[in-house]
């Protein structure tokens, strides 16, 4: 009798054992976070476009003004880099470039690109570089602006002139360019760039982190 009430006993506690684990809830999959929580950089594409040759008080020079802040901003912020090329380069002398700059602002032409950016759409942010003719956007850099769809992307327009500002017309680059925003941009005086491109690089730096770059 007493065997019969231990095999008993034996089988209640087995049985209630596996009814418990039956009627568990099953566990939570454990929430793994990412270690890095550093959100993905919107695509960045720096443009500009830049003259070599003879410059204003300066000499010749065998890299623009204008490609050197370009290749700057490139560096500090991990972008692409793209230069607008006009199908009919612009003449290594000054005077008589300026005297072409001149008139087509005046005729207000859009001067054919020898290239383009195919894949332009990948790009959320522009930087867009240029030198300053005759307090004017070149008519070259129109055409590019005018070329392409910029629908929801951001522009961040930077020069090169006479000295270190801007002229106000890039204001109205979202007019040419459809669809764009533009940001807060910033003008170097060209002979800087040649003659001391380290004081520039601080500058365009410094620039970059007030955008948050």
């Amino acid at each position: 009798m007493k065997k019969i009430f231990l095999l008993l006993l034996m089988i209640l506690t087995v049985s209630g054992c596996g009814s418990d684990t039956q009627n568990k809830p099953p566990a939570e999959p454990e929430k793994v976070e990412s270690a890095d929580k550093t959100p993905v950089p919107p695509n960045i594409l720096v443009v500009y476009f830049s003259r070599t040759g003879e410059e204003y008080n300066v000499g010749r020079i065998t890299k623009g003004n204008t490609a050197i802040v370009a290749e700057f901003i490139a560096q500090k912020v991990g972008a692409d880099i793209f230069e607008i090329k006009p199908e009919t380069p612009y003449p290594d002398e000054y005077e008589l470039c300026t005297e072409i700059a001149k008139q087509e602002l005046e005729s207000n032409v859009r001067p054919e690109l020898a290239n383009n950016i195919e894949n332009l759409a990948q790009y959320d942010t522009i930087f867009l570089g240029y030198p300053i003719w005759w307090s004017d956007l070149p008519m070259i850099v129109y055409t590019f602006l005018e070329s392409g769809d910029f629908s929801g992307k951001t522009i961040i327009p930077f020069c090169t002139s006479a000295g270190d500002y801007m002229t106000g017309k890039e204001t109205a680059i979202p007019n040419h360019a459809t669809g764009a925003t533009i940001r807060e941009g910033l003008g170097l005086k060209g002979k800087r760039c040649q003659e001391e491109p380290a004081a520039v690089k601080k500058d365009v730096d410094a620039w970059l982190t007030g955008l948050g770059y």
